[in-house]
């Protein structure tokens, strides 16, 4: 992995005025939504079903594809230290006029620290890729690649380095009197570090090991897998060591994507606003986990090649949320021996009912509706408001969140997804 960089730079002069002028203007209308009462009724939804208590479904509809929506999240300023900013506020903006859900608005914006990291030393080999165009959009790219695997015996497991993490400060606080001069009249600006991590080893292990490698080595060489698994979540608790060290995090408790899921709002971690200055370590935050290439290994062999090492990482964390497209609905019994698991995903692919009847009142069922229904030819509103209360009425009793993501497309129809919002809305009142 290269060395990566979380910002921009940009000296406060290069600022054009007309740039800043479209980043107040869109500023003062998050300032007005942000104000609003219901942001506050919204927060506290989402903390009551965190914490498992009686609470309507909560929704929220994320990676969406924007290239789709329209002129109304079209660009319009030059420098890219502001267009980064300008796309930030256009798509809050946007979705809140169309699709808000229970989406949270607060009235901030965020300056990242600028973060080093040189990564783990190690680069996937693509040596194909098929695919096609997808919708007559050339930006949806459909197919799949092929890997040529980099690390072959335990020689090659001295690969995975341990990564390098430094902040460059001067970068950060130039950065944050550029956006206190853009904004600091209308929003709040905060200086932010990492608000946890997407954490899903399995993903990066089939690429350097190859797909059918990995998942024949389970039974042909464990020992080799435990070994690789072992190296490579050395490497992340290393990198994660320097963050806490850094003092390089922040907090998820507030209108943050926690894993594959909604928003972190909880009373059982640190507030955001009484961390403000405090050193922020991993217990303070939600933690999350995917293994989403195990769907179909047993939940012995899940519990055996992922949980086992993943437990190390999730024990840092105060609360954590296992799992993305994978379906678990067979495997909730090794799931709880997560701690600290708050949130579990039930992806399209998994049994509705067997999950509610596994997981109970003891989580929060993060359910995923199949996206599918949006690219279909032809759009049919009925059969997504049936989809959706089908589920929920197998759900009857648990605390539940409807995550619509992982959308390619809506075939160039943005209405779609104002109507499935809509709908969405509407089915989640009834489940109360």
């Amino acid at each position: 992995m290269p060395d990566r960089k979380t910002h921009r730079e940009m000296e406060s002069h290069d600022i054009p005025e007309k740039d800043k002028t479209i980043l107040r203007k869109l500023a003062e209308e998050i300032a007005e939504i942000a104000s609003l009462p219901v942001q506050r009724e919204k927060a506290d939804m989402w903390r009551r079903l965190n914490q498992l208590e009686p609470v309507k479904p909560m929704v929220w509809i994320n990676e969406i594809p924007w290239y789709e929506m329209g002129p109304e999240v079209e660009l319009k300023t030059s420098s890219k230290f502001c267009r980064s900013y300008e796309m930030q506020l256009r798509r809050t903006l946007y979705q809140w006029k169309h699709m808000r859900c229970d989406m949270v608005v607060e009235p901030k914006v965020f300056c990242p620290l600028a973060v080093h990291d040189t990564g783990f030393g190690i680069k996937a080999k693509i040596v194909s890729v098929e695919g096609d165009p997808g919708y007559g959009n050339p930006r949806i790219i459909t197919g799949s690649s092929d890997f040529e695997p980099v690390i072959k015996d335990e020689e090659d497991i001295e690969k995975i380095k341990m990564p390098k993490v430094w902040v460059d400060w001067e970068t950060t606080r130039r950065n944050y009197e550029i956006l206190l001069d853009i904004f600091g009249d209308i929003l709040n600006v905060e200086i932010c570090g990492a608000r946890g991590f997407w954490f899903a080893p399995w993903d990066e292990l089939v690429i350097w090991l190859g797909v059918e490698e990995a998942l024949t080595y389970m039974a042909t060489n464990p020992k080799f897998i435990h070994k690789v698994m072992h190296r490579l979540i050395d490497a992340h608790l290393h990198r994660l060591d320097q963050y806490e060290r850094l003092n390089a995090l922040s907090s998820n408790n507030g209108p943050y994507r926690v894993g594959s899921g909604g928003f972190g709002y909880t009373d059982e971690l640190p507030k955001e606003d009484k961390l403000n200055g405090a050193h922020i370590r991993t217990n303070h935050l939600w933690g999350c986990c995917a293994a989403q290439i195990l769907a179909a290994v047993s939940p012995k062999m899940h519990e055996e090649f992922a949980i086992k090492h993943e437990r190390r990482w999730l024990e840092r964390f105060g609360l954590s949320y296992y799992g993305c497209c994978e379906p678990l609905h067979k495997k909730i019994h090794v799931l709880e021996k997560i701690p600290n698991l708050r949130k579990i995903s039930i992806s399209p692919w998994a049994d509705r009912e067997e999950a509610a009847n596994e997981i109970g009142d003891k989580y929060v069922i993060s359910l995923k509706p199949n996206p599918a229904i949006l690219a279909a030819e032809n759009w049919n509103p009925e059969a997504a408001r049936r989809q959706l209360y089908e589920d929920l009425e197998k759900m009857k009793g648990c605390a539940v969140e409807v995550i619509m993501k992982d959308i390619s497309t809506c075939r160039n129809q943005p209405h779609r997804l104002w109507q499935w919002a809509d709908i969405a809305m509407e089915v989640t009142e009834r489940f109360i």
